[in-house]
């Protein structure tokens, strides 16, 4: 069954995003208004229109910062909630995953130092989602893993793990992509290379001043874009 369309999925966004700026400033406000009244008041009660004493203006305008720094960082922090949330029903419906799927490739790959949409088509093109996915090499599931690859990262784990615990078996892959990643200087081309063709043999095909190129990468960075120096979220 069909997904509604990105086009409301993204309005939902924007609406959430604008309620959010609109509550800030509300909060913002409703903290000036009330130290302008706590000061009102007190010139009342004295019958005096003086000057608030500094120190008194000092505390309130600290306290006042105060509030305003962890209401920013409450909103920051929804923020980062909603944009996770978004990310996950977006690539739920573009690959057509359940949804406690696209969340587990999500939040596993962040995890390991990886660009969440990188690790959506990585799996993608190594297993196209299937747990119980098994190549004639023996790589077995989502980030199709061979059983002595697996064990560098988790000694005496089995095949049936492999496929049967997702979290796992993601998270080996995924860690596995990002070692791969230092390995060759960040050259996302030749750690998907070597992913695919193993490492030893991409290092000694780039020592002969071959090309260790054989299609792969160039499979999964397929319409991938990969995020700005600047951006944060996945580093």
């Amino acid at each position: 069954m069909k997904r509604p369309t990105d086009k409301y999925g993204e309005l939902r966004g924007g609406a959430a995003q604008r309620l959010l700026v609109r509550g800030g400033l509300l909060l913002v406000t409703a903290a000036v208004i009330g130290t302008l009244a706590g000061w009102t008041k007190r010139v009342r009660a004295t019958e005096e229109v003086a000057v608030p004493n500094a120190r008194l203006v000092a505390r309130e305008m600290g306290s006042l910062g105060t509030q305003l720094d962890a209401a920013r960082g409450e909103m920051a922090l929804i923020r980062l909630q909603l944009d996770r949330t978004n990310a996950i029903m977006e690539s739920s419906a573009k690959y057509q995953i359940p949804a406690d799927l696209a969340a587990a490739i999500y939040d596993i790959a962040l995890s390991e130092g990886i660009d969440p949409a990188l690790g959506f088509q990585l799996v993608k093109i190594e297993s196209n989602f299937k747990a119980d996915a098994r190549s004639s090499m023996g790589a077995i599931g989502y980030t199709q893993l061979q059983v002595k690859t697996a064990r560098f990262y988790e000694p005496g784990v089995t095949e049936r793990a492999l496929m049967k615990d997702r979290e796992m078996n993601l998270r080996v892959g995924f860690r596995f992509l990002n070692d791969l990643l230092g390995k060759f200087d960040h050259d996302t081309h030749l750690a998907l290379l070597a992913y695919n063709r193993g490492p030893a043999k991409v290092a000694d095909i780039l020592a002969q001043g071959g090309d260790p190129t054989n299609g792969y990468s160039d499979a999964v960075l397929k319409g991938y874009r990969a995020p700005s120096s600047g951006a944060a979220g996945w580093r």
